[in-house]
């Protein structure tokens, strides 16, 4: 790529922290390729009411914040972007998905066509919606035409911890994520930033 590094924005949405560790491990999966990496969050949009009635939600958003706020242009400047959800009803959080309800004018002028992407989840039971998040989240790359990168068995870690649609984790009682967990998410960055490399010098070339 003439030198340049690639570019990999992650993207999540979190309520209690843990979906904020496995984008941090995530990007620095990223980051071990030489990757240049943006980790941002989005906004918090839920009534002052709902959080209160959970402590580790109001824990969390008075402890923030917590990364800077992604923007249309972070989008527009990634080569490849992982995108990270708690499972809501087996989809993801509004907040995020407000988000990507608003790429509309870069997907009009097909600013998103051809992005490395892939996404990562969690819950709170281990039938909570972990891979029907994974794939909804997976459904607005399609409609943009970019490239979508699985987890996939491709590392020995993750024959036993891995989640093959993307990276995820229960928290069990509350539990934060384990180094199992993290360890899959490092090897999905390492993986995405990595495609994503043999991608854009493709573009760059061909």
């Amino acid at each position: 790529m003439s030198g340049v590094s690639t570019r990999i924005l992650v993207v999540y949405y979190s309520a209690t922290g843990n979906t904020a560790e496995l984008a941090a491990s995530l990007a620095e999966g990223a980051a071990e390729t030489g990757a240049e990496v943006r980790l941002r969050t989005v906004a918090e949009t839920a009534p002052p009411d709902a959080i209160a009635r959970n402590p580790r939600w109001q824990a969390y958003v008075d402890s923030g914040p917590h990364a800077e706020p992604a923007t249309l242009a972070d989008l527009e400047w990634a080569d490849g972007l992982a995108v990270g959800s708690p499972t809501r009803f087996g989809g993801p959080a509004a907040q995020l998905k407000s988000f990507l309800d608003s790429t509309g004018g870069l997907w009009a002028q097909g600013k998103l066509a051809n992005k490395v992407a892939t996404s990562f989840t969690t819950a709170s039971t281990a039938h909570g919606g972990l891979e029907s998040t994974v794939l909804a989240i997976n459904n607005v790359f399609y409609h943009w035409g970019a490239i979508v990168v699985p987890l996939g068995y491709t590392h020995a870690h993750l024959m036993d911890t891995g989640n093959p649609y993307g990276g995820s984790f229960v928290s069990r009682k509350s539990a934060s994520p384990d180094k199992e967990a993290l360890g899959a998410l490092r090897i999905q960055g390492n993986r995405l930033a990595t495609i994503t490399g043999y991608v854009a010098a493709g573009l760059e070339t061909g």
